[in-house]
């Protein structure tokens, strides 16, 4: 069977709470993402009396201007809306990129590259905002598109950050000249510095022809002309009837249940919100506040149930519009079956978790924002390119970077691998057919109003992140900032490999000597860049929580 999904109806009660939601607060909106130009346009349309869809909207195509790397109208994504209280149930706006006609099943060879014009998926944002914007914009769309337009025509002064990459990008892609003569820099020393200003004429032009036209423009228009004739020269695979028959898909979303909080997620071909909703069964019955954040008891639970959460993603999920997912992956006595075969004493080697997979020998770019407006309406919106920007190409005359999304496919079937390869018939490749994401934008509510909103970028660590916050927040009381703060801990299943981003640390170095006797190998690595907000539900005060693990844009009234 298909796994369906329903929303219940949630009685309109207030949540008590007895410890601090943070410092800083805003009660008319708020906006949190990674970039301060990017936060800035949905402030502004929140001011000018736009709802956070509106918001949302703007800041998703200003994204695309001010962080290139990830924000994008080349790539797709996810948006999970939680309506004001009394005005409509949560929904999800699928916009995820898909194969085009031409791909299948072993369209890859070893020797194909991860940037080329051939691992472009077809794009899905513009299609995705606006299927958003029909159903809830409250401002004339090309409206939403004006301060995108502006910072593409006139520029803006970029951060360090942005500096960095695109300097680190120009020196790695020599070979994609499009993007070296959009990317130039201006200044005389011919690297990009703080505060120099970047201009994106042809992208200005191409978000021009959005706003007046619609999204038709981009399917089926003059951009839809210029990424066909970039296939033709690049030999890609996408269509114009591939652009022509895209659609996005609004979807019920997923609801889990925690501990008494209600949490709203996309489903497949988003996986983020099942293996979200498998862990935190798993731990449920646990008093993990009582065994300590940090305990060698919370790390060995936790990194156990990633395992086996990870393990089933890549046994059962993909696209449902092409395989059955079995209903019974969110049931809690499923759960129950799974955190039984966790040994307390000792790590589980990952590929005990897998007999009956044939494990061979061996032979990221994603942006998150989450917005609040003053009337309770949220939305945790998180969209790709799949890498860091993405295939590289940039379509001449267009001024935008196409996706490599076509690598989350399982490319080899039957080959699945300890490095975390995996070839399992859930996401392997076919015409029509969306891939696997991780991506996992979420809504926490409480008692029917919107608590948390969070999602985070990360490629598979994204659900971890997303897992990390909604545990600190619930189980152990943070504010929004403490919880983005937070360290946070990271397993796959495959590699068989743990990572912490403390574990360098002397602070937890008993810990980590206790951990490695019991069979995990632990190591340290940065994780995520996951922009929240909590609502406190007695004053409806708006606490967000802005992640500066890459750079962060808070924009608030």
């Amino acid at each position: 069977m298909k796994l369906t999904f329903c929303i219940s109806t949630l009685l309109a009660l207030f949540l008590t709470c007895t410890f601090s939601l943070g410092a800083e607060s805003f009660n008319k909106g708020v906006v949190v993402s990674v970039s301060q130009p990017g936060s800035d346009a949905g402030l502004r349309v929140l001011k000018s009396g736009g709802n956070a869809v509106d918001a949302a909207i703007a800041t998703a195509f200003a994204l695309a201007v001010t962080h290139p790397a990830a924000g994008n109208i080349g790539g797709g994504g996810f948006m999970v809306v939680h309506p004001p209280q009394g005005k409509g149930e949560p929904t999800v706006f699928e916009y995820r990129e898909m194969a085009p006609k031409s791909a299948f099943e072993t369209v890859y060879n070893k020797n194909d590259g991860m940037f080329t014009h051939k691992v472009s998926g077809v794009p899905g944002t513009v299609r995705g905002l606006a299927l958003a914007h029909q159903r809830f914009g409250s401002k004339p769309w090309g409206q939403l598109l004006i301060p995108a337009i502006e910072l593409a025509e006139k520029g803006f002064p970029i951060s360090k950050q942005l500096a960095n990459s695109l300097n680190g990008l120009l020196a790695t892609s020599k070979e994609f000249e499009e993007l070296q003569r959009v990317f130039k820099p201006t200044n005389p020393a011919n690297l990009w510095q703080t505060n120099d200003i970047l201009i994106q004429k042809d992208l200005g032009n191409t978000l021009t022809r959005i706003a007046k036209f619609g999204p038709d423009e981009f399917y089926l228009g003059t951009t839809a002309d210029l990424i066909s004739n970039e296939m033709k020269i690049g030999k890609g695979l996408i269509s114009k009837d591939d652009l022509a028959l895209y659609q996005a898909r609004e979807r019920n979303p997923i609801k889990l249940e925690y501990k008494g909080y209600s949490i709203y997620g996309s489903p497949p071909p988003c996986s983020g919100t099942i293996t979200l909703g498998l862990m935190l069964n798993m731990i449920e019955p646990v008093d993990i506040k009582k065994m300590g954040r940090w305990s060698p008891e919370t790390f060995h639970l936790l990194i156990e149930t990633m395992k086996r959460a990870f393990c089933e993603r890549a046994r059962h999920l993909g696209d449902q519009g092409f395989i059955d997912i079995p209903a019974s992956l969110l049931d809690k006595e499923f759960a129950k079956k799974l955190a039984a075969g966790i040994d307390p004493q000792k790590a589980t080697p990952s590929a005990d978790l897998a007999k009956d997979f044939n494990i061979t020998k061996e032979s990221d770019n994603t942006t998150h924002f989450s917005i609040v407006d003053g009337q309770g309406m949220a939305v945790s919106n998180t969209y790709t390119l799949e890498q860091s920007y993405g295939s590289k190409v940039m379509v001449r005359g267009a001024g935008f970077l196409l996706n490599n999304e076509m690598l989350d496919f399982n490319w080899f079937p039957g080959e699945t691998n300890t490095t975390g390869r995996v070839g399992t018939k859930a996401n392997l490749i076919a015409p029509g057919k969306k891939m696997l994401s991780s991506q996992t934008p979420v809504i926490v509510a409480k008692n029917g109003t919107p608590y948390l909103v969070t999602g985070s970028p990360g490629s598979r660590t994204i659900i971890n992140t997303v897992f990390n916050i909604i545990i600190n927040v619930i189980d152990f009381e943070m504010t929004a900032q403490e919880a983005v703060d937070s360290a946070r801990l990271h397993h796959q299943w495959f590699p068989d490999k743990a990572y912490f981003e403390e574990a360098g640390n002397a602070k937890y170095e008993v810990n980590m000597k206790k951990l490695r006797a019991m069979g995990h190998d632990i190591s340290s690595r940065r994780q995520g860049d996951a922009h929240s907000i909590l609502i406190d539900p007695k004053t409806k005060l708006l606490y967000p929580g802005l992640d500066k693990r890459i750079e962060g844009g808070l924009a608030g009234h």
